[in-house]
Order: C-alpha cells, then sequence, then structure tokens
C-alpha cells in the first residue's frame, strides 16, 4: 500500500474531499492534488501537518504502512475506520431514558397569492442632431499644440 492510499484511507475516514482535508492540514489543495496523483510524495511538512490535525494517525502506518492506522484502535481490518458503525457519540447518545416524541409538521401559515404589480417601461429614443468636428488639438512632447478649427 502506498503513502496515497494511505491518505485516501484518512480522507475516507474523515468523509473529506482532497480541497477540504487540504484546508483541514493547512496545505494547498494542488499540493494533495499532486500526492493522490503519484505525482509527489508528501514533504515531511505535510506529514507534520497532517499528523498534528489528526494526532490519533499513527505516524508509522503513515510512513511505512505497518501497524494499525490509529493509535487508539487495536485493528484496521475494517477499511480503516475505528469505530463501529453504530457508535454512541457525545452528541446522540443512545442510552436517553427521554421518551421518543412524536412530532409532526404545522403549517405556520397560509400563503397568500397577492396578485403581482405590472411594471410597464417604455424606451424613448431621441435623436440627436448631428455633430460636427469644430476644432482640433495635436500635442507634441516639448509641452506645445497646435489647434486646428473647422472653416464652417
Amino acid at each position: 500500500m502506498s503513502i496515497k492510499d494511505r491518505f485516501k484511507m484518512i480522507m475516507d475516514r474523515e468523509q473529506l474531499t482532497a480541497g477540504a482535508f487540504a484546508e483541514s492540514i493547512d496545505v494547498a489543495q494542488a499540493t494533495i492534488s499532486h500526492i493522490l496523483s503519484s505525482r509527489n510524495n508528501p514533504s515531511t511538512e505535510v506529514i507534520l501537518k497532517l499528523h498534528k490535525r489528526y494526532n490519533d494517525i499513527n505516524l508509522e502506518w503513515l510512513l511505512t504502512g505497518k501497524g494499525n492506522m490509529s493509535n487508539n484502535s487495536p485493528s484496521t481490518e475494517d477499511g480503516g475506520f475505528d469505530y463501529p458503525l453504530f457508535a454512541d457519540n457525545p452528541e446522540n447518545l443512545s442510552n436517553e431514558t427521554s421518551a421518543s416524541e412524536n412530532r409532526k409538521e404545522i403549517a405556520l401559515e397560509t400563503v397568500q397569492k397577492s396578485p403581482k404589480e405590472v411594471v410597464k417601461q417604455e424606451i424613448i429614443y431621441k435623436e440627436r442632431p448631428p455633430r460636427k468636428i469644430t476644432e482640433i488639438r495635436i500635442f507634441f512632447d516639448d509641452n506645445t499644440y497646435e489647434t486646428f478649427k473647422s472653416e464652417n
């Protein structure tokens, strides 16, 4: 498994696009694009930024592919994810004893169709009288100029 595959696994685990992943570790999107296309290997700086942001990532695994993906999990055999599918999380604990509520949608107010105001726009074209040149001035680089006037 190459380092680009390990980067992809981290992105999959975090459910991030390449752009969002680059932003999360504070590197240019092109940097991640080059790593994922095998154009470049990640620099030490990129690896350290990744480890700083995702400090549970095992550096040995990231660099060599040996060991577990996460320092917190004993195994990564289930696709690199170190949590069960239906795990409790702090935002949605399943051991709450509150009764489930039946919720239904309630209309706030009925929508009344108001007649739309008709806006009329009128374009008026006015003809101008033909214009004539009355004077031409030519400026020279020595700060002088000449004026030519029509004889009309």
